[in-house]
């Protein structure tokens, strides 16, 4: 089973839509589809749990409130990430940490969990990212190419 690169968010609250943001420049990519499933789960909750259960490899980027400055990146693994789900931006955060729980509870956690979480700037009602997210997506792209290479997978994720 192929790596999990899984956007969320809720893209009508402004910075909050920043991990669908983010897989939506990425789905895109033929040659990065042949070796991840890249996924907008958007502010989808347990409807995921047969996507993210069994994989070796699951990365999730979503805006996280973590007290940093908006644009700012906290990475977080394994146990830490269900923890910070707890704290939660809006509704399908509580869904991601049930359907944790829930592959918890079935044996069907993944190997590696990591979640790219961005500090927003603006959570008002709105489509569309602030100036400070959108100049943050190559700082981002670099997080995530890093995350990518300690798992062992080494992709250059901005286009030029």
């Amino acid at each position: 089973m192929k790596p999990l690169i899984l956007g969320v968010g809720n893209i009508l609250l402004g910075d909050e839509g920043i991990g669908v943001r983010i897989v939506q420049e990425l789905e895109g990519r033929a040659d990065l589809l042949a070796h991840f499933d890249i996924i907008d789960g958007g502010t989808c909750g347990m409807e995921l749990l047969d996507e993210m259960a069994k994989r070796e490899h699951l990365i999730i980027i979503d805006a996280v409130l973590a007290n940093k400055a908006p644009g700012e990146i906290i990475i977080l693994h394994d146990e830490q990430v269900p923890t910070f789900f707890s704290r939660k931006i809006s509704p399908h955060q509580l869904g991601i940490c049930d359907v944790l729980s829930a592959l918890k509870l079935t044996e069907e956690s993944p190997k590696h969990l990591c979640l790219i979480g961005i500090q927003p700037e603006s959570l008002t009602s709105g489509i569309g990212l602030s100036a400070t997210l959108q100049a943050a997506f190559p700082a981002i792209f670099t997080a995530l190419e890093k995350q990518l290479a300690d798992y062992g997978f080494h992709f250059h994720l901005m286009q030029e």
